[in-house]
């Protein structure tokens, strides 16, 4: 009787045990199924002095855009969120209206410099949420993609 509870104890920490590594397998699976849709993507945006890429690099707190020359391999403009505030007109609320004045930032840079045409490069992201609100931002601020 003794011996048949300590056997449940330990298929019941295997299972445990197995239950977590199995949650770690797939957030690498995850992760590796948007490199592989990053990489797609890049296969097919390529930027230019006249047309520069829109790079897009999303965290769990912050969002990151980036103008490319990739004939180069220099940045052109970049923004950050760390530090925006959202206005009160944005139509957007929490992090995705910092992602969206973000887009307005870069958009602000961009012109300065001198460019108006982009391509968009979404990261392997999907186009939903904090990206799209980026590129709304972009948008509204004068950028063409």
């Amino acid at each position: 009787m003794l011996a048949n509870k300590l056997e449940e104890k330990q298929a019941k920490r295997r299972l445990k045990h197995r239950f977590n590594f199995k949650n770690m397998d797939s957030m690498r699976f995850k992760r590796k199924k948007e490199t592989l849709r990053h990489k797609r993507v890049r296969s097919r945006v390529f930027g230019t002095a006249e047309q520069p890429r829109l790079n897009v690099k999303r965290s769990l707190k912050y969002i990151l855009l980036q103008l490319i020359n990739d004939e180069t391999k220099k940045t052109i403009a970049s923004a950050w969120s760390k530090g925006l505030k959202a206005d009160k007109e944005n139509p957007y609320r929490g992090k995705i209206a910092l992602a969206y004045e973000t887009g307005l930032v870069l958009s602000k840079l961009a012109r300065e410099k001198g460019v108006i045409k982009i391509c968009f490069d979404r990261g392997g992201r999907s186009y939903h949420g904090r990206v799209k609100a980026a590129a709304d931002g972009a948008r509204a601020g004068g950028l063409i993609f």
